[in-house]
């Protein structure tokens, strides 16, 4: 496989992903953290990480427009809701350096 062809096909994989991730907004962050370790946020945040990389300015706040689709406030107020408590006691557990 060319590099362009694997290029092409990481950035389609990462699409869907984003893609999927906001069609299962009904999906907690705090979930995704306990199951998998990381969340939208995570990914908001390698996008950054990428994008520096290559010197490209791309801001927090833009990285998370891409990743959830509308302003991370829009989408906190739409679809997030408060952590339940064993949903946060999943957290401590798994990620007990993480806050």
């Amino acid at each position: 496989m060319d590099e362009q062809t694997r290029i092409e096909l990481e950035a389609a994989a990462f699409r869907r992903l984003v893609d999927h991730l906001r069609e299962r907004s009904d999906v907690q962050n705090i979930d995704l953290m306990n199951l998998s370790g990381f969340c939208r946020n995570c990914l908001s945040k390698w996008y950054v990480a990428a994008a520096e990389e290559r010197g490209v300015p791309v801001t927090y706040d833009e990285a998370r427009e891409t990743v959830y689709g509308m302003p991370y406030a829009d989408w906190k107020a739409k679809h997030q809701s408060e952590a339940t408590a064993e949903q946060k006691a999943a957290f401590e557990r798994s990620h007990p350096d993480h806050h």
